[in-house]
């Protein structure tokens, strides 16, 4: 069995891949380990319609759930802020419904799917599955977090998130709660996909992820729970390399995820259809320049974005609960309203930047790390 391309891994950045490569008449195959495209259900689900149209997708009616209005931010002691976030036009979706959507693109265009076929080996040829040898010329890894644990295991941390039924689950908002003592070096959230149902999650260093989410949820009053989802999150930005030798690594595996969130359906998705057209074009020409085209071109639209997420997270990790309180209760209704005026969702630097008191509250700015603002500030 021969393909031009074996990508393995079956969400977002891997069939986006397909996609671009079956476009250009090359014989490419998806495995995907998991009996199902697009489950698990990792992913919080949200993503800027403006992304979505950038990466090819107009999504279907079951895969999109509504527009989110507003973000209510929590400090630890309960008090808050509202951003609203209309402008943004950031859409909750189903990514199993998009997942799906994708691999039918990516299908029509000539690509084979196959489920419960795993990936072990790279082989002299091509790869080794479950199945038995494949024979290919490029191998595309885009198996997502799993790839990147025996790398670096400082850059992942442990995430639950459970889909419930909830009557404090507001349609349209999202709400963020920091607290470093339960949640360091991340949040827990509350994403709706409607009235009273939504995905509720945490994510932190060290912790007991389910107990934390348990005592979170407990706290938070009576709920249903439809399904539970434990996986890693990674943190820490791209890998130094996305090509090597004839493996292209993208999405999750490639660190595609922002840094400040971990949410990558664009970040990652655009990784994937980089990486599809630079294949395309190496299968033509047979030149290494052209397959290294996709880390530069990705490096190009992200990198300065992703590498000032990097600093903010490291000030953030920094940061104890005493200082988000002065960070939150210092946010003015000008500051708020700045924010809610900006239009892009996908690089969201400049509107975290501008909360933390960089660019507006001399107040703020001084209770921040000095040293580290101004690396920002360059």
């Amino acid at each position: 069995m021969y393909y031009d391309v074996v990508v393995a891994g079956g969400s977002v950045s891997g069939l986006l891949c397909a996609r671009e490569i079956a476009r250009n008449d090359n014989k490419v195959l998806v495995i995907e380990e998991d009996y199902e495209i697009g489950t698990p259900e990792h992913c919080g689900g949200l993503v800027s319609t403006a992304g979505l149209e950038k990466l090819g997708i107009i999504p279907f009616g079951k895969t999109f759930d509504h527009l989110i209005e507003s973000a209510e931010i929590y400090a630890p002691n309960g008090n808050s802020f509202f951003i609203n976030s209309k402008k943004q036009k950031v859409a909750e979706i189903s990514r199993r419904e998009l997942d799906k959507q994708i691999a039918h693109q990516a299908q029509k265009n000539g690509a084979v799917i196959k489920v419960r076929t795993s990936f072990q080996e790279l082989t002299d040829g091509g790869i080794r599955t479950n199945e038995g040898e494949i024979k290919c010329k490029i191998f595309v890894d885009a198996r997502g977090v799993s790839s990147l644990v025996q790398k670096d295991r400082t850059g992942i941390l442990q995430s639950a998130q459970y889909e419930i039924y909830a009557n404090w689950i507001k349609k349209g908002r999202v709400e963020i709660f920091f607290d470093q003592d339960k949640y360091p070096g991340f949040f827990a959230w509350i994403i709706p996909s409607g009235q009273g149902k939504g995905k509720v999650g945490v994510a932190g260093k060290g912790i007991k992820v389910s107990e934390t989410l348990e005592e979170f949820l407990e706290k938070k009053g009576d709920y249903s729970t439809i399904r539970k989802i434990f996986a890693p999150i990674w943190i820490k930005g791209p890998i130094k390399k996305f090509v090597e030798n004839k493996t292209v690594i993208i999405g999750d595996a490639a660190g595609q995820s922002k840094p400040t969130t971990s949410g990558g359906i664009y970040t990652s998705g655009m990784g994937g259809v980089l990486a599809g057209r630079a294949i395309s074009k190496f299968l033509k020409s047979n030149k290494e320049s052209d397959l290294n085209e996709y880390h530069k071109q990705w490096k190009e639209q992200f990198g300065e974005e992703f590498e000032k997420q990097k600093m903010i997270r490291r000030i953030l990790e920094r940061i104890d609960n005493s200082t988000i309180n002065k960070l939150i209760d210092s946010i003015t209704p000008a500051i708020t309203k700045e924010i809610s005026e900006k239009e892009d969702f996908d690089f969201h630097t400049g509107s975290i930047l501008k909360l933390l008191g960089i660019k507006g509250s001399v107040k703020t700015a001084q209770i921040i790390i000095e040293g580290e603002l101004k690396k920002l500030l360059r």
